[in-house]
């Protein structure tokens, strides 16, 4: 069972830290009803109503409360929200209303989609109360929520594997710092894993571990290390000949989440293609870069798989 994210150890409320959190596109659907005598839902269609024309102030109201929601909800965050949008439709005996909400933020919008129906609903009991006090609300629910950790939620879950490459961690001097957290942050989003490896910073050795994992039938394989500018740093050097295509936009990424926490994330040399229907990613090897890999890539990088199987976009 999955813990709840609002409260903390103690069990104490929280509000989520989303700051390490890249925005994207986050798109959320949800709808509910109000339910009324067939009189009444004549007189709002004909606009008889005695307080005026209901479902456009409705909808306003809809609008305007998607934009409150973190005000009247403690623990849901401030949103720049791009899109809202409220639909009204007559069924027997009920008006449904629907809620779409759009943002680029880095978290979701599922609540505020949620109030501007209950919002929308209540306005519309708000006005038809002097003719109606048999109405009544229900059916709010969650309709559909794109983007973010579950964007992607039917995206294939490739076989999986981390390759540490230091020579401190493989001669036993050092403790890995980032290997074991990429290889749980991939087996949590669903990736069936390979044990951890790890080889020094040796050209041979590098290449070596990559064609074993390949023969092993991993589809996504992240290494950690060597992707600086010191002269053992030497991981981007042996892969990239291996490499049949060059993943840009996945670099890009990368290099600008890391960018905007350190700057001299400008240094590292990472690098992402595919080796076949193998995609590489070779990142830094802290646990900071580790971190922002697995924020900036998952789920989105689990889509390439599709596309690798001629899925399309």
């Amino acid at each position: 069972m999955s813990e709840f994210s609002h409260l903390d150890e103690g069990g104490e409320v929280r509000m989520v830290d989303v700051s390490s959190k890249p925005g994207t596109l986050r798109v959320a659907r949800a709808s509910g009803y109000i339910a009324m005598r067939p009189e009444t839902m004549n007189m709002l269609q004909e606009n008889r109503v005695p307080k005026g024309n209901v479902l456009t102030t409705a909808k306003v109201a809809g609008i305007q409360a998607a934009k409150q929601t973190a005000h009247l909800i403690p623990l849901c965050h401030q949103l720049n929200l791009s899109f809202v949008d409220i639909g009204f439709a007559f069924e027997a005996g009920r008006i449904l209303i629907s809620a779409s909400v759009s943002t680029r933020e880095s978290t979701g919008v599922e609540m505020e989609a949620l109030t501007a129906v209950t919002v929308a609903a209540l306005t519309i009991y708000d006005m038809c109360k002097a003719v109606d006090r048999s109405m009544e609300i229900g059916g709010v629910r969650l309709e559909a929520k794109k983007g973010g950790k579950t964007g992607l939620a039917d995206a294939p879950r490739p076989k999986a594997a981390v390759l540490v490459v230091s020579d401190s961690v493989s001669a036993g001097r050092a403790e890995d710092r980032s290997g074991t957290m990429l290889l749980e942050g991939l087996a949590g989003a669903g990736c069936a894993v390979e044990p951890l490896g790890i080889v020094p910073d040796e050209p041979t050795a590098i290449v070596s571990a990559v064609d074993g994992m390949l023969v092993s039938g991993v589809e996504l394989l992240v290494t950690t290390g060597g992707t600086g500018l010191g002269p053992r740093d030497v991981t981007v050097d042996a892969l990239l000949p291996k490499f049949t295509r060059r993943l840009p936009g996945v670099e890009q990424a990368l290099f600008q989440w890391g960018q905007g926490k350190v700057r001299t994330a400008m240094l590292s040399r990472l690098a992402a293609g595919t080796i076949g229907d193998c995609v590489v990613i070779c990142l830094p090897g802290s646990r900071g870069a580790a971190a922002d890999a697995l924020e900036v890539l998952l789920p989105t990088i689990f889509h390439a798989f599709d596309m690798i199987r001629g899925g399309g976009h």
